[in-house]
């Protein structure tokens, strides 16, 4: 696991000196004028090795085109970023711009974005060629427009296509609205309940036997059938439907279909044996902690979101593809994620990081949307997006056949987003992330976990956090 990636922290000091022959007419050397805009990434995507490698082309590129501004680049893993940002906000030493970041980065860090609306006034920021709806999905209430809309990233099921093969059970449906037809020719509402099955079929022990099988070994599992992938308990949940554990007052409520699907998880884990638990899901099976499940090869399906691609899958070659999120009762919730950059309100030179803003996101934002693995927000590149990404992935992973994929599944999963968003803001975020955090953890370690119990304590420790904050 990297620790810390750091890409370009370097301020170019020139010393004017001053000739010692006494000539007080003579003219010092010029010292660097240009403005230094330090971009901060790892909030979400970016800190992966091709990428870092493209962005930091972006970026010379950038002071190569002009002489005011001097743009520098810091990429910190995502597992330290929130706190090596808080660090630096506490410091007084914050950087200009961070992003690119979901509604969950931006909601870390209330009252230090800087509101945009004056600056895209001043510079006459076109906002046409992008959905109204989106562009007020960055205003957020005492706080003005934090955010310009720049990338979506729709969720869906992926799933390994040997570990099917090998099991002799029929793909998953091809798309929305589609029955699922099992090994019997039998027809099935592609739901919770057949996710269950065939993710039991596909978890299998060292000794060959599947978790639907009398002599599985749930001690020895070698292969796991699903997983919802690099999320939390408000991402999984979401799984069974739109939520969030703050309503529109800020007390602390657990939704009632959020307690059925910590319910379903928990069976999972440790009765059905399909899911990964806390130990399995860290250990070096799946990757180690916080690795990338579906990269091992060692689960059949997961849950996750379009920014996945290509450095998820680069170690299970072509062996893959996408599949629609399952319903629940009779609803579809495919998560989503949004993207964007903001600026920070500590920044001493707002003028010039709105500068390298609209650069990003206008010159630059069909690269690094395709670069992030995003659906573009701007209308004008919405055109051919998927031809232009196969064509980027092709060039970086050109052992898989990018083209044959089922893209639309992508696409049409935007026509089931989650409303209210699993990311929203809560009061004290920080603090209330790192409760439901320890939640999770102890009720996936913990075979014996009252779910009940745990999450009625989650509400009332949560509560209070709220009035805190308020």
């Amino acid at each position: 696991m990297r620790k810390f990636i750091w890409i370009l922290v370097i301020a170019l000091l020139a010393v004017a000196l001053v000739p010692s022959t006494g000539n007080q007419s003579a003219e010092p050397v010029q010292a660097q004028d240009a403005v230094t805009i330090r971009w901060y990434v790892g909030l979400g995507a970016g800190t992966d090795a091709p990428v870092i490698e493209a962005q930091e082309a972006i970026v010379a590129e950038f002071n190569d085109s002009q002489d005011d501004i001097e743009l520098v680049l810091e990429i910190v893993d995502n597992d330290q970023a929130y706190a090596v940002l808080s660090t630096q906000i506490a410091a007084g030493n914050a950087p200009d711009i961070v992003g690119p970041m979901g509604i969950r980065g931006r909601a870390s860090f209330p009252g230090a974005w800087l509101d945009l609306t004056d600056l895209i006034e001043a510079n006459n920021y076109d906002l046409t060629d992008f959905d109204a709806s989106l562009v007020e999905f960055y205003r957020i209430e005492g706080e003005g427009q934090l955010g310009i809309p720049f990338a979506v990233f729709p969720s869906f099921m992926m799933y390994n296509t040997r570990l099917f093969d090998e099991a002799g059970i029929p793909y998953p449906p091809s798309a929305y609205g589609e029955l699922y037809v099992d090994w019997d020719g039998n027809e099935r509402e592609w739901n919770i309940e057949t996710l269950r099955e065939l993710a039991m079929i596909l978890t299998v022990d060292e000794n060959g036997n599947d978790a639907t099988m009398e002599g599985f070994d749930p001690n020895n599992i070698i292969q796991f059938g699903y997983g919802n992938q690099f999320t939390d308990v408000r991402g999984r949940d979401t799984l069974f439907g739109s939520g969030n554990f703050a309503d529109e007052e800020g007390n602390a409520v657990v939704p009632e279909h959020w307690r059925e699907a910590e319910q379903w998880y928990h069976t999972a884990m440790w009765e059905d044996y399909f899911y990964p638990n806390g130990v399995y899901g860290n250990s070096e099976l799946l990757g180690g902690p916080g690795g990338n499940w579906f990269g091992t090869g060692n689960i059949g399906m997961v849950t996750i979101h379009l920014w996945f691609m290509g450095w998820g899958t680069a170690d299970i070659g072509d062996e893959w593809d996408f599949a629609p999120v399952p319903s629940n009762d009779g609803v579809t919730t495919a998560k989503l994620h949004a993207d964007t950059f903001g600026i920070m309100q500590s920044s001493e030179h707002p003028e010039e990081a709105f500068t390298v803003l609209t650069y990003l996101l206008g010159e630059k934002a069909d690269e690094l949307t395709t670069l992030y693995g995003g659906m573009p927000a701007r209308l004008s590149l919405q055109d051919g997006y998927f031809d232009r990404l196969v064509a980027t992935q092709g060039e970086t992973y050109p052992d898989v056949n990018w083209a044959d994929k089922n893209w639309q599944i992508v696409v049409d999963g935007l026509s089931y987003p989650d409303n209210p968003n699993h990311e929203e803001a809560m009061p004290s975020f920080l603090e209330a992330t790192d409760r439901y955090v320890e939640y999770t953890q102890e009720v996936d370690n913990n075979a014996d976990a009252d779910i009940d119990a745990a999450l009625d304590t989650l509400q009332a420790d949560l509560q209070a956090i709220f009035e805190a904050a308020n």
